[in-house]
């Protein structure tokens, strides 16, 4: 992995354990080599996790629509931000640059990002590993749902399996290294609709 793509909040959240944790995995990217692709902004755990891999002198490529810097949200302190139009091309351009994705704890913009490049995963639009830091339980409802999808064949026990989760730094980098996606020959089964 040369680049990992982090989803997180625009907010610090409730526990200071949050924040800790984006920190870490900024010191814990720069300590493998691994450089930042992130949103762009200047709040919250964004902030929190770039400016871990800036102050380690890492690489910090962020990506930020037009209409986000017009708010004054982006940071200030990146060598390497990207403008864009859009959303979709904030995205797309996120996941060119990225070899995986990972997801803070966050809201709606994180939740909506991760399932996002999730699905092209399960598509086969990509082989990237898709992770999840599970911060004092943060993901703990949404892995439930997950789980409960499977159990209604919503979704493919193979296709839960592109989730890679962990609840610390390094333990997460450690299973997005050894990712393999499963094989899989098509997404959905005709006679199963």
């Amino acid at each position: 992995m040369r680049r990992v793509c982090v989803f997180c909040g625009s907010s610090p959240g409730a526990r200071a354990a949050y924040a800790d944790a984006a920190r870490a995995l900024g010191t814990a990217l720069v300590r493998r080599g691994i450089g930042l692709v992130y949103g762009g902004g200047g709040v919250g755990l964004m902030t929190a996790v770039a400016d871990s891999v800036l102050v380690a002198g890492g690489e910090v490529i962020g990506v930020i629509p037009e209409a986000l810097v017009a708010k004054e949200l982006a940071h200030a302190g990146l060598s390497d931000l990207r403008v864009v139009a859009s959303m979709h091309e904030r995205k797309a351009l996120m996941a060119e640059l990225a070899d995986a994705f990972v997801a803070l704890p966050g809201g709606y913009g994180t939740l909506e990002e991760f399932c996002e490049v999730l699905t092209w995963a399960q598509l086969g639009f990509h082989p990237k590993p898709c992770g999840l830091l599970n911060v004092a339980g943060f993901y703990d409802p949404l892995l439930a749902f997950f789980d409960h999808a499977v159990a209604q064949r919503f979704v493919r026990p193979a296709h839960r399996s592109l989730i890679v989760e962990a609840d610390d730094a390094d333990g997460l980098l450690d299973r997005l290294a050894d990712f393999r996606p499963p094989a899989l020959e098509k997404w959905i089964d005709r006679d199963a609709t």
